[in-house]
């Protein structure tokens, strides 16, 4: 692997120069063999085979898998409903676990119709793909941004794992998903996609020094307007803030509603959303979560992500634990960029309150943004420039599978 040093590195005719969403920002980061690996980087390593289909019957990987700096995963053919969650623990593979743990015969995905998942049952469904990480590349998983605001918990296992979403270094074999629908039943099938994976070579930090210079130009987060002041970055973290006033009198969210309808995830821009959710006008400032029900609010603050960077939402939670801000979620390189800065596009929060109600306010932490460098060279495509991007420039939005809210 090539490293440059004591200078930002382009590489020639790579990138057009013409567009300032696709400049690279005044703060880069010098480029590096450490870092969230790009989508050239992840293509190479599909043509080494180190990422594969796990059957040469299964279909090969196709371009728009590959994101900026992660890759959307493909379920297979067979799901399987468990008892429990869990995880395999050392020694054990996935499989052997299934099979003590399942509840009647395998699922058939393999059919144009698929099949439902249906709520609040765990199934585990292996992924299309695999992989053969080699050298001190590892791996993490989130669920897509679309899966998290059907609130569908989504895991990724690996045979002997001691931990959900992680993928160890020279870790060779399959990998699992585990879902959980808890609000709506949904219709998958062999190749929906509801998880996708971010591969890192090393150390991945940006550090104290250059986050808060990227902080301080406003290319990361910006306050939305001139009477909202941004919180400074804490711990090499960027905390991002709910906003339960609306902007210019705009709704301030969404409560699911119950219903026994079920939601195809591969269908886009087909459902009406008043059969699925309710919409939240104006809270006052505050808005009490109830136990058990499902909210879909945004921050404060526009988030951006510059070409040479890469983000992730931490999960939140309260420290007595009342609440639970997020799925976790990555931002790819590009999100927000707009002429250099962060502008334009809000973290749309998936919120579930535990056992009690809670009160959460107009102002109130609720997350905070990790960000990485990207390894060796700006990714070849960026999101909402290079490929078709449905959250770019959102605000509370609900997820693709919906029409807009009838005015």
């Amino acid at each position: 692997m090539v490293w440059y040093i004591g200078r930002n590195y382009r590489l020639p005719g790579l990138f057009p120069v013409d567009d300032d969403n696709d400049q690279p920002s005044e703060n880069v980061v010098q480029l590096r063999d450490k870092g969230i690996l790009p989508a050239q980087e992840l293509r190479e390593m599909i043509q080494r085979m180190e990422i594969a289909p796990s059957s040469p019957n299964m279909p090969a990987i196709s371009e728009d898998q590959i994101q900026p700096a992660s890759l959307d995963l493909r379920l297979g053919r067979f799901a399987h409903c468990v008892h429990a969650s869990f995880l395999p623990g050392p020694g054990n593979s996935v499989m052997s676990r299934v099979e003590a743990l399942r509840k009647g015969p395998p699922i058939d995905l393999s059919s144009p119709e698929g099949a439902v998942l249906e709520r609040n049952k765990v199934y585990v469904v292996e992924i299309i793909e695999r992989v053969g990480l080699k050298g001190a590349v590892e791996g993490r998983a989130n669920p897509k941004s679309s899966t998290g605001r059907l609130d569908v918990l989504t895991r990724l296992i690996t045979d002997k794992a001691t931990a959900f979403d992680q993928i160890e270094k020279r870790y060779l074999g399959p990998l699992y998903v585990e879902i959980a629908p808890l609000t709506f039943n949904v219709r998958v099938r062999q190749g929906s996609r509801l998880v996708q994976v971010r591969l890192q070579r090393g150390e991945s930090d940006l550090g104290p020094k250059k986050l808060k210079e990227y902080y301080a130009a406003g290319q990361l987060v910006d306050g939305g307007d001139q009477d909202r002041e941004r919180i400074p970055p804490w711990n090499e973290l960027i905390p991002v803030t709910v906003d339960l006033m609306g902007r210019d009198n705009s709704i301030v969210g969404y409560k699911a509603k119950e219903t026994t309808s079920e939601i195809d995830v591969d269908r886009v821009n087909h459902y009406d959303p008043r059969e699925f959710w309710e919409k939240l006008d104006h809270t006052g400032g505050a808005l009490e979560l109830e136990p058990g029900e499902f909210y879909i609010l945004a921050t404060r603050e526009d988030v951006g992500v510059p070409p040479e960077l890469a983000a992730e939402m931490i999960p939140y939670e309260a420290t007595s634990g009342e609440y639970r801000v997020h799925y976790a979620g990555f931002f790819d390189p590009g999100f927000g960029w707009v002429n250099r800065k962060a502008k334009g596009s809000r973290a749309v929060l998936e919120v579930r309150a535990h056992g009690v109600p809670f009160i959460l306010e107009d102002g109130q932490i609720v997350g905070w943004l990790r960000y990485s460098p990207i390894a060796t060279s700006r990714p070849t495509k960026l999101y909402g420039v290079d490929i078709k991007s449905n959250y770019q420039g959102q605000g509370v939005a609900l997820a693709k599978h919906f029409k807009p809210w009838p005015r």
